[in-house]
This record gives structure tokens, C-alpha cells and sequence, in this order.
């Protein structure tokens, strides 16, 4: 008689804090322990970019106010330096501007304060696998923004020529997999990864793995 195969539990994601309130950061953590790992904290801009620099964490809580710069400027240096970590915004602000600004700054989403643990803990798994995520009243302002700007384009050349399984790759290479994890995901060898990675350099006209982290972030590639 076959044994049932027992059901792999997802990875524990690893999740750093970032507000200026410390009795905020410790209800965060003491909600969300249960579902993840949180593997820092900070109260500053400062000592927020130097921490998750330094841990690398799968997701950021990001504060949008704090007194020395607030968060979007966290997430455009580490955007900068770390593309693969991922920011959603966690603000008792719900104003439009503000989302706005995290979004377009890269946040991959924004929910209020006034979140549900549970909630919570689901949104971060979601920002993790991909997925975008607001508070409801929050994605009417994404929508409206987004809508009204005609400048967006609507296909992108750089991106076209790449094939399938070359985006495939990208992807995965920006978010910090090793050319051996790659090839685990998507079934291919090791050396048909490097060939991939070389021919997304030559079409791309890039010359390092950073160069090409950069560029998918900045595509939502990632």
C-alpha cells in the first residue's frame, strides 16, 4: 500500500521591520512570528538601508513617514543596491499621494496599519510570489494614477527580443537565485543557464549580472 506523500510546508520568509515606533515594530513581530521570520528592524532611514543591506531579507515592512526622509527613500537605495528584496508599504497614511509615490518608487504594495495579522502575514507571502497588494480603498488610487498617464509605454523593444525562457531566467537571476538553483527551477542544465544568461548580455548590450538585476527591478521584472 502506497503511503500518502506528506505535504511540504512553503519556506519561511525572511521579513525586516522598518518604523520609527518601537511598540509598533514589537506587535508587528510578536503577530507575525508565528508565520515568518523577522530577521530585523530599524527606526531610521540610515540604520534601515545599512541592516537590510546587510541581511537581505525576502520582503520589507516600510514605514512611509519617518523623521529623517521616510521610506521611499529606503527603497530607492536599496532598490539600487539590492533589487531583489521586495517593499510593501505598511503606513496608518492613506493618502493618495503617498501611495502613489511607493509605487511608482518600486513597492510591490500598500496596506494600512488598521491590517489584520492574518491579513498581513497573507499579504507578505503574496508580495513574495509576486503578486501586488492594497488595502481596497488603496487600488482605486493605483488604478486612477496609472490610467491617466499616457506615457506609459505599452511595449518595450529591450524586453521583446528576449525569448520566453530567456525572461524566465532573468527573473529568477534578479532575485538572487545562483545559476544551480536556476537550473533546479526550470529543469535545464547549469551550462544551458549560462548560455541563457549570456545571450539576455549580448541582446541587452550589458556586461554583468548587476547591470541585468537592475534593469529587470526597474521593469517589475522581478
Amino acid at each position: 500500500m502506497t503511503e500518502p506523500v506528506a505535504e511540504t510546508e512553503p519556506r519561511r520568509l525572511a521579513v525586516f521591520l522598518v518604523d520609527d515606533h518601537a511598540m509598533f515594530r514589537a506587535g508587528v513581530r510578536a503577530e507575525l512570528g508565528a508565520h515568518v521570520d523577522v530577521v530585523g528592524e530599524a527606526s531610521s532611514v540610515a540604520e534601515a538601508i545599512s541592516r537590510i543591506q546587510a541581511v537581505r531579507p525576502d520582503v520589507v515592512l516600510l514605514d512611509v513617514h519617518m523623521p529623517d526622509g521616510g521610506g521611499r527613500a529606503v527603497l530607492e537605495t536599496i532598490r539600487r543596491t539590492h533589487p531583489q528584496v521586495l517593499f510593501l508599504a505598511l503606513s496608518v497614511s492613506d493618502a493618495a499621494e503617498d501611495v502613489i509615490g511607493l509605487i511608482r518608487a518600486g513597492a510591490r504594495g500598500y496596506v494600512t496599519k488598521t491590517i489584520s495579522p492574518d491579513e498581513l502575514a497573507a499579504a507578505v507571502r503574496r508580495v513574495a510570489d509576486g503578486d501586488a497588494v492594497f488595502s481596497p480603498r488603496l487600488a482605486g488610487f493605483v488604478l486612477d494614477a496609472f490610467a491617466s498617464r499616457p506615457d506609459v509605454p505599452v511595449a518595450d523593444p529591450e524586453l521583446d527580443q528576449l525569448t520566453n525562457r530567456e525572461r524566465e531566467v532573468l527573473r529568477l537571476l534578479a532575485r538572487g537565485y545562483a545559476y544551480k538553483e536556476i537550473a533546479k527551477e526550470l529543469f535545464i542544465s547549469i551550462k544551458t543557464v549560462e548560455t541563457h544568461v549570456s545571450n539576455v548580455l549580448r541582446k541587452l548590450q550589458m556586461s554583468n549580472r548587476y547591470e541585468l538585476s537592475r534593469w529587470a527591478a526597474d521593469r517589475r521584472l522581478v
